[in-house]
């Protein structure tokens, strides 16, 4: 009687690795919370660290808008849970419109750099955390009835600031965290570049 040796068989489809963005927006929306519910208020203002990590998934990736949005309504849904505001639900509206505002431009077709420096983090995160903030404060004005001072003096400064820390904030962690996940981000667009062709 032969003895014969079972051969491991290997079938390779091309799509290995094609969630990756999902993976890795994922851990950076779950870092995100929990750095929102640990940091304490400065001001009576708590930095919103979800926006932050949802605009560098978007940045990393150069995700397109119905990816990005889907990051949104997810944030969206985390930023609902871990909410201190007295109109919660808005983030559900407010966070997908900031992710695809920061899709679109993070994917605009031109240089954002100044000299070696890539600024797309730092001007996907400003733009997205300032639609995200004037969606949220414009609807909780309307829905709630606030008067236009507390609108005008009120809610609008703390989106600027928070506009201002997650600008920052993006931009310091762009390169630690392109550098942390390696070839990971780059074969991920190599991918995406192979299959758009």
């Amino acid at each position: 009687m032969e003895n014969k040796e079972r051969e491991l068989v290997t079938v390779t489809t091309g799509q290995e690795g094609r969630f990756r963005w999902a993976a890795v927006s994922a851990m950076l929306l779950a870092i995100g919370a929990i750095l929102r519910l640990v940091s304490p208020s400065i001001a009576g203002i708590s930095p919103n660290w979800i926006i932050a990590m949802y605009c560098l998934a978007i940045v990393l990736f150069r995700l397109p808008a119905s990816r990005a949005m889907g990051i949104g309504l997810v944030a969206g849904a985390l930023c609902l849970a871990t909410s201190k505001s007295v109109f919660p639900y808005g983030n559900l509206i407010s966070e997908p419109m900031g992710a695809l505002v920061c899709a679109l431009v993070v994917g605009l077709p031109f240089s954002m750099k100044l000299g070696r420096l890539d600024l797309r983090p730092a001007i996907g995160a400003l733009c997205g955390t300032l639609a995200s903030g004037l969606t949220f404060t414009t609807l909780a004005k309307l829905i709630l009835g606030l008067p236009l001072n507390v609108y005008l003096y009120g809610m609008l400064p703390v989106v600027v600031t928070m506009t201002i820390a997650n600008t920052v904030v993006a931009q310091t962690l762009f390169y630690p965290v392109t550098a942390l996940l390696g070839g990971f981000v780059a074969k991920h667009r190599e991918e995406d570049d192979r299959v758009s062709k």
